[in-house]
């Protein structure tokens, strides 16, 4: 297969990856969160992104990801993002934008990493390592520059415990069993477009 057309069906994979993850989190950010928090299907295709195309456009995902997410806080969509935004729109941003885009990279490099091992185990790992970093990054943030939000959350409680059992046990932990469970099956995808794509 010559460059353009590699490069052609390159660029249309992307962009119907970027257009899957615009179409799931618009719909998960209009439906209710269970128990206060909302739990991303996103990640999914973030991680085949990154595996299929690299790390630059599991980063590119990530990044749509992230204007989304910033699309719903500022219109109140996502009631917490809106409090963050309310707080300062620049570091929300930020925020955003960061949490999306390095966890895309971090699953592109962790698959390209292991891939010629096992590409089973490859995407079980950039599979493990997207919600991590997302969450993570987040977390970090929150407690950097929104520590006050973070304490509002918690309702007057123990930051650190709304954390752990709030941001990470209801929410990082779903998300994180979702990807596990879907890797196989995204594993073999990417195997099957990588054949198809020469």
């Amino acid at each position: 297969m010559n460059k353009k057309k590699q490069s052609t069906l390159r660029m249309v994979g992307i962009a119907l990856l970027m257009a899957l993850v615009v179409v799931m989190q618009t719909i998960s950010g209009l439906i209710p969160p269970v128990s206060g928090f909302s739990i991303s299907l996103v990640l999914i295709p973030i991680v085949i992104g990154a595996a299929v195309y690299g790390p630059g456009a599991g980063a590119l995902l990530g990044a749509t990801f992230g204007v989304i997410v910033y699309i719903n806080c500022v219109t109140g969509a996502d009631i917490g993002g809106a409090m963050v935004f309310q707080a300062n729109p620049i570091l929300c941003f930020l925020v955003v934008m960061g949490k999306g885009i390095l966890s895309g990279l971090a699953a592109g490099f962790v698959y390209s990493l292991f891939k010629n091992r096992n590409a089973y185990v490859a995407m079980l790992l950039a599979a493990i390592v997207c919600p991590l970093v997302n969450t993570g990054v987040f977390v970090l943030c929150m407690c950097m520059f929104f520590i006050d939000i973070l304490a509002a959350w918690a309702g007057g409680g123990d930051v650190l415990g709304y954390i752990l059992t709030g941001l990470v046990l209801a929410n990082m932990l779903p998300e994180l069993l979702i990807n596990v469970v879907f890797s196989p099956a995204g594993a073999r995808i990417a195997h099957i477009v990588k054949m198809r794509n020469g």
